[in-house]
């Protein structure tokens, strides 16, 4: 089964400190080791993004930052596990690393199809 972890955490958090890297770098290693970790990364912030949407037929291009966001995904994993309590485990091993300066959250969904 393949899952998608989707981290989530302040949009004002900035980046990450170099210690906290570097332990999410061998929680990585370790999960690719296992056969777990099929990809991840972190994701630009919302002043670098932009939302393309439809509505009511109509497609509208808005260039961030998006003001109204608080939460934003800010990085992605995507896990292969033999069912979702295994994926839950490697999010709850991810979010341990974090200090308690952060609050994070990460939703772990399963990939359906292709």
């Amino acid at each position: 089964m393949r899952f998608m972890m989707l981290v989530k955490h302040a949009e004002n958090s900035g980046p990450p400190p170099k210690e906290l890297m570097d332990a999410i770098a061998k929680l990585g290693e370790e999960a690719v080791k296992a056969g777990t970790m099929l990809g991840n990364g972190g994701l630009a912030p919302t002043a670098k993004s932009t939302r393309v949407r439809v509505s009511n037929g109509k497609l509208s291009v808005t260039d961030g930052p998006f003001t109204e966001t608080k939460e934003v995904v800010g990085g992605y994993a995507m896990l292969q596990a033999k069912d979702k309590a295994e994926a839950i485990e490697w999010t709850k091993r991810f979010l341990q690393l974090h200090g308690e300066e952060w609050t994070v959250s990460a939703e772990v969904r399963e990939i359906v199809g292709g």
